[in-house]
């Protein structure tokens, strides 16, 4: 039997608040342990990135805001008794505040360059898509949404041909630079046709299965 979000009891304890265990998705180690109000929830859904209550600064605190080290969800499962959250994520980096994989000292045998690469999707769901759904003026990106599915599409031709010649040089920063700017628009192409990273990354799974 599968438990729901609707199952969470959070008057169970007097400051609302219900432990929330974050497990590595992929490899199932445990990064650490933090607190959920109904709020913190909420949010931690809506945004994709794992939101706690810091009872230190009584207030709410996405894990990776100042350090850049997200938590991206993937799953949020319920206990049997509606009191404890399990959201499983993948880590943008090391968990703990020292540096290390997890808080509880152990090492996560899941590869960092896979956490490096999850920015991908932290930078279509939370700066792109925030970009199209609250347009800015001075935005570059807003701009490429204003502009429509032909524009984005032939800036990403655009960028594949510069990512083609510098590939024929010998200059890697300038080599990445514009294999940065390809994936960028590509994400931007993505949201304009309503895709999310995730499903294109399942295709992707779905042949190495």
């Amino acid at each position: 039997m599968s438990y729901t979000i609707s199952d969470i009891d959070f008057s169970k304890s007097p400051d609302g608040l219900v432990p929330a265990v974050i497990q590595d998705e992929q490899t199932g180690i445990v990064l650490m342990l933090g607190y959920m109000n109904a709020e913190a929830l909420d949010k931690t859904q809506k945004e994709g990135t794992v939101t706690f209550f810091s009872r230190s600064k009584q207030r709410l605190w996405t894990k990776g805001e100042t350090s850049s080290n997200f938590l991206f969800v993937k799953e949020i499962l319920v206990d049997c008794d509606g009191d404890t959250i399990l959201v499983k994520a993948t880590p943008a980096g090391p968990t703990c505040h020292t540096g290390a994989d997890t808080c509880f000292g152990e090492k996560n045998s899941h590869d960092t360059r896979i956490g490096e690469a999850a920015f991908l999707n932290y930078l279509q769901k939370n700066v792109i898509r925030e970009r199209k759904l609250n347009p800015s003026e001075e935005s570059y990106t807003s701009s490429l949404f204003k502009s429509g599915i032909n524009k984005i599409a032939q800036k990403v031709g655009e960028e594949a041909v510069e990512v083609v010649i510098e590939a024929k040089d010998d200059d890697a920063d300038l080599f990445k630079n514009e294999v940065s700017d390809l994936l960028f628009h590509l994400l931007v192409l993505l949201e304009q046709k309503n895709i999310d990273l995730d499903e294109v990354i399942s295709v992707l799974r779905s042949r190495h299965s």
